[in-house]
């Protein structure tokens, strides 16, 4: 056993160790719930702010507690949290693994300590080394930091977890992830816009990757999750009093409102690497039987991609009108008017993404 991972077998003090082990109990539910909350809405920034104040507060007891090892595991995922709320780092699924397989090994090493048992098997060293690596990443050495991460401390590979990158990869990797950054702060601009867009972007986010996979991933994932961010910023170059409207359109502002997809298309086209998210977006208003904008086309000519956009967006189009009705209701609801619309959208896909809502249900 090293040094560094010996003193932390010696309890200060028994009945505080007690203490703590009660106030972490006392905070686990939120901190896996707001977990959960930021898989599903990365942009999610009340999740963010609820997740740091609970771990505040958990790494405040263990200081307190004089439980040096609580202190050491909480600091660096503390400060993750400081630079998510800061807009510096992206919240992904891989780094919720992380954050999770921490807290577990936490509450594991203070039941151990409390009934005189040995640490030596959940690999702390292992957990706080990665923790401090993690803490000082930028945004996309993330997902390879908690991914090392939980190799070293479990010794498996996480669901998800990419292949390594070669440096030529690594490179475009890295352009891709700041472009991400950028199209995810623009739809959470969009969101600002009405109290009825918050959390849009994470929800459509989550239909869209899980549908995909459902289908075996046809669509390059990080095309798509670009398309979902992009698809309606188009919106913001129309007047507010057009695609903000509460009530019925006119003809005139039908016709403007048709224009959102090429506006947002043609920010994508421009950008290097982005043009299949360009086409997702230009065409996510089509229709398999060629009543869509803005070109008409028909199923065999639209590409996967938009065919998954297009049953997602409507998807919260439809629990958003029926909203009033509560959540099982409306979800009851969205998933009828969805699968109703066999000439609007794709068979194929309403197939996988009707196994992705009976996931959700399920669950």
């Amino acid at each position: 056993m090293s040094s560094s991972i010996a003193r932390y077998h010696q309890i200060a003090d028994r009945e505080l160790l007690v203490e703590f082990r009660d106030a972490l109990n006392d905070q686990a539910l939120t901190l896996e719930k707001q977990v959960v909350n930021l898989r599903r809405d990365p942009g999610d920034r009340e999740s963010v702010g609820t997740l740091f104040r609970a771990l505040h507060t958990i790494k405040g007891d263990a200081s307190i507690c004089r439980f040096e090892l609580g202190v050491r595991i909480t600091h660096p995922i503390e400060s993750l949290l400081v630079r998510l709320r800061e807009g510096k780092l992206l919240f992904s699924p891989l780094l919720a693994e992380a954050i999770l397989l921490a807290l577990d090994r936490l509450e594991l090493a203070v039941e151990a300590l409390l009934a005189g048992r040995s640490l030596e098997s959940l690999r702390l060293e292992a957990l706080i080394e990665g923790l401090d690596l993690l803490s000082g990443s930028e945004h996309e050495g993330l997902d390879a930091g908690s991914v090392a991460l939980i190799e070293a401390v479990t010794g498996f590979r996480p669901a998800g977890a990419t292949a390594k990158l070669t440096p030529r990869t690594a490179a475009r990797g890295r352009h891709n992830a700041d472009d991400l950054r950028f199209f995810q702060r623009l739809a959470l601009q969009l969101e600002t816009y009405s109290p009825l867009f918050k959390g849009r972007s994470g929800r459509l986010l989550r239909l869209a990757l899980d549908t995909n996979a459902r289908a075996g991933k046809p669509v390059d994932a990080g095309q798509l999750e670009a398309a979902v961010y992009l698809h309606d910023i188009g919106m913001m170059f129309l007047p507010e009093s057009v695609w903000l409207k509460a009530g019925a359109l006119t003809d005139a502002e039908r016709r403007q409102m048709r224009e959102h997809p090429s506006y947002a298309a043609g920010l994508a086209e421009r950008m290097a690497d982005w043009q299949e998210a360009a086409a997702m977006i230009a065409q996510h208003h089509e229709m398999v039987d060629g009543q869509g904008y803005p070109q008409g086309l028909k199923e065999d000519q639209i590409v996967p991609g938009a065919k998954i956009l297009a049953i997602a967006d409507a998807f919260e189009s439809v629990m958003l009108k029926h909203s009033h009705r509560g959540e099982g209701r409306s979800l009851l609801r969205a998933v009828a008017e969805i699968n109703a619309s066999d000439k609007q959208f794709s068979a194929e896909w309403i197939a996988h993404f009707n196994q992705v809502i009976r996931g959700v249900v399920e669950a």
